[in-house]
């Protein structure tokens, strides 16, 4: 299986290109993303949760990467990310008991590394 940060590393230059391409829609989406990540009514590591359970619902490996190292970042704990899956199987049935892992797996990689805040790919 494709590690976390390897999906981080495989993204950043398509990212990246297409950005040169269309930096207005990015820097609007990057925008709307800090917007939407915030901490308000929600604490941002709710947030984080939140979107690493869509992010496992989509089946989007980018948006599980992005995510767990927000989630992590935001000190989120195993047993968190761990009620969040149970959500995700609960929705999503079989295929949730393939993708939660993940997400949890890949939350488990940026908890675990020396530094979760390093901008590394």
């Amino acid at each position: 299986m494709t590690t976390a940060y390897e999906v981080r590393r495989e993204l950043a230059a398509p990212y990246r290109q297409l950005a040169e391409q269309i930096p207005e829609v990015m820097e609007a989406f990057n925008e709307v993303s800090r917007a939407a990540m915030a901490d308000g009514v929600l604490p941002a590591k709710v947030k984080e949760l939140i979107a690493l359970a869509i992010g496992a619902t989509r089946e989007c490996d980018g948006c599980i990467a992005s995510h767990a190292k927000g989630a992590a970042r935001q000190g989120a704990t195993e047993a968190e990310v761990a009620e969040a899956m149970a959500v995700v199987i609960l929705m999503n049935g079989g295929p949730g008991t393939v993708w939660g892992p993940r997400a949890a797996a890949a939350h488990r990689e940026f908890a675990q590394a020396k530094s979760p805040n390093i901008r590394a790919a």
